[in-house]
């Protein structure tokens, strides 16, 4: 219970690698603020779940992170109701897929907006506190596309490229005030949004289910293998403890492999 006495943020953490994250270091002692949205109910039920892993404080903000203006309000509810934000986990992200010259335009600033933009603007709010408490620790749900590219996702490989240079940026800012920012990159991990994917190619390419996930998804993963939620979310986790003052400004590959071909 590393972690006690602290206040971790997670971002788009209402499912998948965010709630998987947010599950961590609530097991790690940490009140956790989550944040997304989804069905009332079932955030409310991850809230209480939390809750009873850490035996503390688990709360839900719903603050739209495309608003600086939300993000500024989120916050102020955390400095007041939770005592500051100690470690910021920036998950929150969205997906479209086009060619560059048929891409959307808002498609291309809600993507900016989310995954990249909605960052910097957590981290300026949380390093101030974080410089007070001479502690902090700020990490990316970057991926394996902030290090290489794929056809048809102009935007968010840009916003995750992007994601991973703030990152670097930031660290050496505050490498002097005990807080450390880091990025994982995972490759493709399993969760219900890709499963649901799976169908749809099988009839779009007239493959089998076992051709689509080899061939297809785990195409550049040489592990064959998907990246789980729990492996992510152990790895920052792990960039929590004090065994890992000293990495900072480092881009965390989780990919099977993917980025070293």
């Amino acid at each position: 219970m590393h972690l006690k006495g602290k206040t971790a943020l997670v971002t788009g953490s209402t499912s998948g690698i965010g709630l998987g994250i947010a599950k961590a270091l609530a097991a790690a002692g940490a009140d956790i603020i989550i944040n997304g949205f989804g069905d009332e109910g079932a955030i409310e039920a991850e809230r209480a779940a939390l809750a009873a892993l850490n035996g503390g404080k688990a709360a839900y903000d719903g603050a739209d992170l495309t608003r600086p203006d939300a993000i500024a309000e989120m916050f102020e509810r955390a400095d007041s109701d939770m005592g500051g934000v100690d470690i910021l986990v920036n998950n929150a992200g969205t997906q479209f897929v086009s060619p560059v010259e048929d891409f959307p335009v808002e498609k291309w600033d809600l993507i900016l907006a989310l995954n990249l933009s909605s960052a910097f603007h957590t981290i300026r709010h949380a390093v101030p506190g974080m410089r007070k408490k001479g502690w902090g620790r700020i990490i990316g749900t970057a991926s394996a596309h902030s290090l290489v590219a794929s056809p048809f996702k102009s935007a968010y490989v840009a916003a995750k490229h992007g994601l991973a240079g703030l990152t670097k940026t930031v660290a050496i800012e505050v490498a002097d005030a005990g807080i450390t920012a880091n990025c994982i990159s995972p490759g493709y991990v399993w969760t219900p949004l890709v499963e649901n994917q799976i169908p749809d190619t099988m009839k779009a390419r007239n493959m089998t289910r076992e051709q689509v996930i080899n061939d297809v998804l785990l195409a550049g993963q040489p592990t064959k293998q998907f990246v789980t939620v729990e492996q992510v979310a152990a790895l920052a986790a792990f960039l929590t403890r004090d065994e890992a003052a000293n990495i900072t400004g480092a881009n965390l590959s989780v990919d099977g492999g993917w980025t070293a071909a």
